[in-house]
């Protein structure tokens, strides 16, 4: 088994409530992890039908079965169940009693805030991210751009691994099994539709959902038209904001808002739309090769969402909201990513070239002047494999990002 970042925090704050809830998309391996974190807990699963069946007609007998402390995985399956925690929490408070997870973020916090909002706390373990997978500790959103000395050196990668990683993706049955990522996405992606969605929405027309998310993959790293989305869907502006909140409450895209410091500049106010796994976003572009992908006039827009994703691990992880937002404005100066970290904010750029060009530098100058800050922290995050300093700004390989 890979180690897990999020395991510490887990650990933690199940010493501090009752109840935690370990939310994330399906398959990004929370029964594993809670399994793992916690041996001596009890485990249910409600997607067994006869768990599902008991639990459902008897709420509270079944609740009574456990003396000690239980996992009950899949809990959103059967809502009731969240009012007799209240109670039992209520009499007894014992830190780490439950630990709950699902694979419906939506349904689950819903009951939460109903139920046991003070009494849970509430992470998401997303697939892997690039650190966990090379063994190292997470990134730290908090020194992006502030990293002393010199930068990790080289490693002795080829540049091709950047493409496979890319088109291979980061779910963990993926790697743990050695499977071939192609079909094992492509099974993923219809169990998606089958079942995540129907539960959600409640819709028959999988087809013209289907065609949604395409489009939505199509749209990777770029301002989001919920109005030109929704017409070159076929559907209504309300549908498409509906169908776009599931796809956000399944863990499959994610929204990077804008910011909104007035530099005396017009700003964009939409929001960048990215895919949180960028194998299932290549499967949907129906990028079928790592060649194809070196090659794609998506690739750019991939490696940002890639880059985006990374920083959203290193943050949920470490059970932090993500601070991450971008700037951009009417003459087309653009910062790709802003990491806020408190005090300041510090301006990320993407590029999937391997080779540093002076480019790459113009917008973060240009922002930095105009938020007062000339020399602080900045970074570039590149395809390429060496990491440096460069005049102030953290050029970063992405064998050293996330």
């Amino acid at each position: 088994m890979i180690p897990r970042h999020l395991a510490k925090t887990l650990r933690t704050v199940a010493g501090q409530y009752p109840v935690v809830s370990v939310t994330g998309p399906r398959q990004s391996g929370k029964t594993t992890l809670v399994q793992a974190t916690f041996p001596r807990h009890s485990y249910v699963s409600l997607e067994n039908p006869e768990h599902r069946s008991l639990a459902l007609e008897d709420p509270k007998g079944f609740l009574q079965r456990f003396s000690g402390r239980v996992i009950l995985d899949e809990v959103q399956r059967v809502p009731d169940l969240f009012s007799y925690i209240q109670g039992i929490v209520d009499r007894e408070d014992r830190p780490g009693q439950f630990i709950l997870t699902g694979s419906q973020n939506f349904l689950l916090m819903q009951r939460i805030s109903q139920s046991l909002a003070g009494r849970c706390a509430v992470l998401h373990l997303l697939p892997f991210s690039r650190a966990e997978l090379a063994r190292r500790p997470m990134m730290d959103p908090a020194r992006v751009g502030r990293i002393p000395g010199k930068l990790p050196q080289r490693q002795s990668l080829p540049g091709g691994e950047l493409f496979k990683m890319l088109l291979t993706g980061f779910y963990p049955r993926i790697h743990d099994k050695h499977l071939p990522p192609q079909n094992w996405l492509a099974n993923y992606y219809q169990t998606y539709l089958e079942r995540d969605v129907r539960d959600l929405l409640n819709i028959g027309d999988l087809e013209g959902f289907g065609r949604f998310v395409r489009l939505c993959a199509g749209r990777c790293g770029q301002l989001l038209n919920l109005s030109s989305l929704a017409t070159d869907a076929g559907i209504s502006h309300t549908t498409a904001r509906r169908w776009l909140s599931a796809l956000e409450a399944s863990f499959v895209v994610f929204l990077v808002r804008p910011h909104h410091r007035n530099f005396n500049k017009r700003l964009i106010k939409s929001p960048k739309l990215y895919f949180v796994d960028t194998g299932l976003l290549c499967y949907l572009l129906r990028i079928r090769s790592a060649e194809e992908l070196e090659i794609h006039g998506s690739r750019g827009a991939i490696f940002e969402s890639w880059a985006a994703s990374e920083l959203l691990k290193a943050y949920h992880h470490r059970g932090k909201p993500a601070d991450i937002c971008f700037w951009r404005d009417s003459g087309g100066h653009e910062i790709d990513l802003l990491i806020d970290q408190g005090a300041r904010q510090v301006p990320v750029e993407v590029k999937s070239g391997q080779t540093v060009a002076a480019d790459f530098f113009r917008d973060l100058d240009y922002w930095r002047h105009l938020a007062g800050q000339p020399e602080g922290p900045a970074a570039v995050v590149y395809g390429g494999e060496a990491s440096y300093l460069h005049k102030d700004v953290a050029v970063v390989s992405w064998q050293h990002w996330g």
